[in-house]
């Protein structure tokens, strides 16, 4: 479905996995946005692919359309469409779309699988957090199970059920078992060089052909390092 791309155009840590004339899917390093921001205009995996697509020319009407988001600080496979009607089925589909993210958290858990539901909110200090009020918050599930144990960490394999803001983080932080390097929901003063929460793999139909679509990244060397390899 796709010739060999000509990665020319993209910046340095920005791997792309897959192309055709319909979607783009990036494996994106942490520390980099999936957009812009008050803050933070040009470096962002949507300016980088912007620029990628329109191959160094100006007057290109080729553009990329947002179809979910990654967290800054979160690592792993991201989809692009390269066109609104294919951003618009993937959106309109996004609940069959299937996504299992790795991450370290600390400490040791006491039950090895489970899933964890609670009513999400975001506050005015943009963090966000459980609620009891259900006319608040939106309904989330984190499904999870744990791969292997350290002393002081956890291998955890995550099902994202719904894909809120933060979801996982929260989730997990609520837990008392918060991913290693999260300076937003565990330790604000951690050492850590980055977030140890990376986005594996991804399954959906194509907007175009319909067929089953599934991508797999390997597992960044910095997550199985705190944990002594798989």
């Amino acid at each position: 479905m796709s010739s060999k791309p000509n990665t020319r155009f993209l910046p340095k840590g920005l791997s792309l996995i897959y192309e055709d004339r319909d979607i783009l899917v990036i494996d994106k390093p942490a520390g980099l946005l999936t957009i812009a921001t008050e803050s933070e205009k040009s470096k962002t995996a949507y300016a980088a692919l912007t620029d990628y697509v329109k191959k160094g020319s100006i007057r290109s009407k080729n553009r990329i359309f947002v179809v979910h988001r990654l967290d800054r600080d979160t690592s792993g496979l991201l989809i692009f469409a390269k066109s609104e009607t294919a951003k618009n089925y993937l959106q309109e589909n996004w609940q069959a779309t299937k996504k299992k993210y790795i991450a370290v958290t600390h400490g040791n858990w006491e039950t090895k699988s489970d899933t964890i539901s609670s009513y999400l909110v975001e506050n005015n200090n943009q963090k966000v957090h459980s609620t009891q009020d259900t006319t608040l918050g939106k309904l989330s599930h984190t499904s999870f199970v744990v791969l292997k144990e350290t002393k002081k960490y956890s291998l955890v394999e995550v099902d994202l059920l719904t894909g809120r803001k933060n979801q996982i983080r929260v989730h997990f932080a609520e837990q008392n078992h918060p991913i290693v390097g999260d300076k937003k929901y565990g330790d604000a003063k951690s050492s850590h060089p980055r977030l140890a929460l990376h986005s594996l793999s991804i399954s959906f139909l194509h907007p175009f052909s319909q067929k089953e679509m599934f991508f797999t990244t390997s597992i960044p060397a910095y997550l199985t390092g705190l944990v002594g390899g798989l």
